[in-house]
């Protein structure tokens, strides 16, 4: 089967730090090439895989800025017009591409990262019976949408070595965001009289100045900065929990699968996939307030590291991503060859 996927350009193919989206494409990508399939992906040229990589654009944009509409515009042109030469094209930038969708033969099926904004449901919508979707939890189904199943996002399972958590330190990695609760995150570790380490992109400023930096130290809660996968594993596997007291519905939470491969329990505010990723009292704790998380800090040491691990290869591995993605891939073919 020849199998293009589009990733976005927004960071590289994998990123060298932050970029979900482009970490689950090359992971997906990487995975398909073991599993014998002819993958063309389609990223930035500088880009790192095993497949083929066509790019009309070097270096990526949330690096070497530029005018994005365009560069979004010749990056999706330059799949789509080479569409005959691919079974299915596998979209996983967004809404843009599915306006190609009806000018095409080949089918395509689009992995719902998440919705940015209700506006861009409409587009969603119109394409829904023409093109095939893919969530990745599901609780992150939009009722208006029909979806071809939930295929929960894999991890390189090489790249995350399994800790024992010899760091003695509470953990946040993600975005440094409202939503994604660093400030929750120090106030639980302050209250358990546990050391944090936070590591994530600065995505709003204001935030960070005014609810994370006034409890910066050097000894008790600590900033890294924006933490590269050179980094990652060491931090997730140090570490004796990571903290994940997020204040949306979240898709899925890549953080919270990778801590979990590493071994480490995840205590999570019970919002969106959180329910779906973690096994209550098994693999972590599931709170819904601050005081449950500081009593669940309290509990961490009956966790199981190893069923941790054991819970992440069954869900979240590169294998079981690829062989779920396949079996669409060839259910989604057949039906295009029958019309």
């Amino acid at each position: 089967m020849r199998v293009a996927i589009l990733a976005p350009v927004t960071w590289r193919t994998p990123p060298r730090n932050y970029g979900p989206w482009e970490q689950v494409a090359s992971v997906l990508t990487e995975g398909l090439v073991k599993q014998g399939l002819d993958v063309t992906l389609f990223a930035t040229g500088d880009s790192i895989t095993t497949a083929k990589l066509k790019s009309i654009r070097e270096k990526p944009l949330g690096e070497f800025p530029g005018d994005a509409k365009v560069i979004e515009c010749l990056h999706i042109s330059n799949i789509m017009e080479q569409a005959q030469k691919f079974d299915i094209i596998h979209n996983h930038f967004d809404f843009l591409p599915l306006t190609y969708s009806g000018l095409i033969r080949t089918p395509v099926i689009t992995t719902i990262h998440g919705f940015s904004s209700p506006q861009i449901v409409p587009v969603y919508k119109k394409y829904n019976p023409h093109t095939s979707y893919v969530s990745i939890s599901n609780s992150d189904r939009h009722p208006d949408l029909k979806y071809l199943d939930t295929v929960y996002n894999g991890l390189d399972e090489q790249q995350f070595e399994f800790g024992q958590g010899k760091g003695d330190y509470l953990l946040y990695f993600g975005r440094i965001h409202p939503h994604k609760g660093a400030y929750e995150a120090i106030q639980i570790a302050i209250q358990s009289n546990r050391k944090l380490i936070l590591c994530g992109l600065i995505q709003e400023q204001s935030y960070f100045d005014e609810k994370v930096a006034p409890y910066l130290n050097e000894s008790s809660v600590i900033y890294m900065g924006n933490a590269g996968p050179e980094q990652r594993s060491q931090l997730l596997g140090d570490a004796i929990a990571l903290l994940h007291p997020i204040s949306f519905e979240e898709p899925f939470g890549l953080s919270v699968a990778e801590a979990m491969m590493c071994g480490t329990p995840v205590i999570a505010f019970n919002r969106g996939s959180m329910k779906e990723l973690i096994v209550d009292g098994k693999t972590g704790f599931l709170v819904n307030t601050i005081e449950e998380a500081i009593l669940a800090v309290e509990k961490i040491a009956s966790i199981k590291r190893c069923e941790c691990r054991a819970h992440a290869m069954e869900k979240f591995s590169s294998e079981v991503m690829a062989l779920n993605y396949l079996k669409l891939y060839e259910q989604v073919v057949r039906k295009s060859n029958s019309i």
